[in-house]
């Protein structure tokens, strides 16, 4: 039985995305040929015609996308869809084509099913400012609220509320565009192939243009904060994250060479019992992230900085930031205030998935690749992917300790290679130990371990074409799969 997508939803939300004035000038330039990059700084990419969707009525949308489809498919340019562009190998990118950036952001909250529909652009601080008035959360966002919905579900990010998995496990339904211009829905009950292959899949079936999400309730929570050492840290963190009272938890690993991953923190959050205080509107960053986040770019080249960090966080941040805060400002944490101000330099994010039995061997692993490179690695978070019942292109076939790892690196070939040479290391010690690595980073992993890591890849390949048989979707990271095939 296919999924009802109501369109009778209790109020309709559009929230202008804020944009400065050097993107301003740029996006006013959009269908002229331009250069886009992504977060790397590492992909200039020329691209045909830049189409940037901002909020309308859906049904001019959906006219709007179809024409640009159509008039790409006819010149013969391929398509290639983003929001912020966070990934970092040219998943949004396509050379000499046509590069959608959607801002779309109507959002339709609709309480009696537990879900809000979401136009794809939204970005994630744009649906916590809608919701929080009403008192409900999106059950699963991506740790950091710049980035657009949809791409989260294209690339099926995880989050940090526990003991969910990724994202693409709360949405209950998408609409679709395919590459002939006819919208269809997608859910786990109707065209769910369609749906399992768009989870995670990077824009190559399609244009989603707005999906169903489930909410929770808003909660105000008592975070706590323990300091366990690292070889110790996966029975007491997924004691943690099973305990049924902890709603969002995460840990932390020291990175100064000195103690290279010996000691980590386990960072959870309790509810309080409903009614002992009234919910305060969601905040951004309290006193103690930005204090912490003033050494994170202090730590390139001091191991100085990485210790007093590491002290900010065991030890003043437990007194400082101790109080009780709301799950919707816990989401509302912008990637911008980490900005990188040193133009020779970028970061690089590289995500690991571990078996949680196996990450002592992960930290042995990571000090016998990264301590013989030359890259600089500022900052590790840990936390707890649930198993992926439904994306192909699945990361987390069973449940997941999963490691975000931040390496500050220079804009020089001889940096490049060393970190392709570090990646490629990493890649196979994870591999060894029933690990995977995360696909919307650098374009470095090789062939066999692309293939390793994602054994759907070739069915994904073959259901890509078959829906797709002008491969007018496409982008950096399909030429690289396709590149001999």
């Amino acid at each position: 039985m296919a999924l009802p997508v109501s369109r009778s939803l209790s109020r309709r939300t559009f929230l202008a995305a804020s944009l400065t004035a050097p993107v301003a000038a740029r996006l006013a330039r959009a269908d002229a040929p331009v250069q886009l990059d992504d977060a790397s700084h590492l992909n200039p990419t020329p691209v045909t015609r830049h189409v940037v969707m901002k909020t309308d009525a859906m049904s001019a949308t959906i006219e709007r996308v179809r024409r640009e489809l159509k008039e790409a498919a006819t010149a013969g340019r391929p398509v290639a869809m983003g929001a912020a562009r966070h990934s970092m190998g040219g998943q949004s990118l396509v050379r000499d084509g046509t590069a959608f950036t959607f801002e779309t952001a109507g959002l339709d909250p609709d309480r009696q099913q537990g879900i809000y529909r979401v136009d794809a652009g939204a970005r994630w601080y744009q649906v916590v400012a809608s919701l929080d008035p009403l008192g409900v959360s999106p059950a699963v966002t991506q740790a950091n609220c710049d980035f657009g919905v949809a791409s989260t579900f294209s690339v099926n990010a995880h989050g940090w509320p526990v003991p969910h998995g990724p994202f693409g496990s709360t949405v209950r339904a998408l609409r679709l565009m395919l590459a002939d211009g006819s919208v269809v829905t997608c859910s786990r009950q109707e065209n769910p192939e369609l749906f399992r292959h768009a989870m995670g899949g990077y824009g190559l079936f399609g244009v989603i243009l707005d999906l169903d999400v489930e909410m929770v309730p808003n909660l105000l929570m008592q975070p706590s904060l323990e300091l366990v050492e690292g070889n110790d840290f996966a029975p007491k963190f997924l004691s943690v994250c099973h305990d049924p009272a902890v709603n969002m938890a995460y840990g932390r690993l020291d990175v100064s060479r000195e103690r290279f991953l010996d000691q980590a923190l386990i960072m959870s959050y309790r509810p309080l019992p409903p009614g002992s205080a009234p919910l305060p509107p969601a905040e951004g960053a309290g006193l103690m992230a930005r204090l912490t986040r003033g050494l994170y770019r202090a730590e390139v080249g001091s191991e100085t900085a990485k210790h007093l960090r590491w002290f900010m966080e065991k030890s003043v941040a437990p007194h400082v930031g101790g109080h009780p805060v709301t799950r919707n400002t816990l989401l509302n944490d912008l990637v911008i205030n980490l900005a990188n101000g040193d133009s020779a330099r970028t970061d690089i994010l590289h995500e690991y998935f571990v078996p949680p039995d196996r990450f002592p061997d992960f930290l042995t692993a990571c000090r016998d690749v990264i301590l013989k490179s030359r890259q600089e690695l500022l900052n590790v978070t840990l936390r707890f992917v649930e198993a992926d019942e439904d994306s192909v292109l699945r990361y987390a076939a069973e449940p997941r300790i999963c490691a975000v790892m931040s390496f500050s690196q220079l804009k020089t070939p001889e940096a490049e290679a060393d970190m392709r040479r570090m990646t490629q290391a990493l890649i196979e010690r994870v591999l060894a130990i029933g690990g995977v690595y995360y696909l919307p980073y650098r374009l470095h992993a090789k062939r066999d371990q692309v293939e390793r890591a994602y054994p759907g890849l070739a069915g994904f390949i073959e259901t890509k074409r078959r829906y797709d048989p002008g491969l007018l979707f496409r982008n950096a990271l399909w030429d690289s799969w396709t590149r001999e095939t």
